[in-house]
């Protein structure tokens, strides 16, 4: 039996944090490449340790997340979904705000592909908030 998320990002996230929660270090998630792409962002900001994509037939990707090893010292205090199903929420890039005073950043979808908040001012480009991270 298939079970389907309304919102498939906050349930990645949502499994992040609870990977978190019980001190474990990996986590499984369905495939799509919108997620592939944040924990690529994940990644790359040394959040998680890595990630794989497992391809087990035709229909039944997933991809592996690896928490970082010592769950103790996690580098991941917030994670949050901003823009949701039943309201986005779209901002332009003079209108990009800081997280938490600049220590943390949000994870923006744009017509350049996925970036962080960062990248987006820096590009001057906006999109739609997906995420912020702290």
């Amino acid at each position: 039996m298939s079970l389907t998320t309304t919102d498939p990002i906050s349930d990645m996230l949502t499994r992040i944090r609870n990977v978190i929660l019980v001190h474990k270090s990996t986590t499984n998630v369905p495939y799509s490449k919108i997620k592939e792409d944040i924990l690529k962002i994940f990644k790359d900001n040394r959040l998680i340790d890595n990630y794989q994509v497992i391809d087990n037939g035709v229909t039944n990707k997933q991809i592996l997340i690896e928490i970082n090893a010592d769950s103790q010292q996690t580098r991941i205090n917030e994670l949050k979904r901003v823009s949701k199903p039943g309201r986005r929420i779209y901002v332009n890039s003079k209108d990009i705000p800081t997280v938490k005073q600049g220590r943390g950043f949000l994870i923006i979808s744009t017509s350049k592909g996925i970036m962080t908040s960062f990248e987006a001012k820096k590009k001057n480009i906006g999109g739609e908030i997906l995420c912020q991270i702290y």
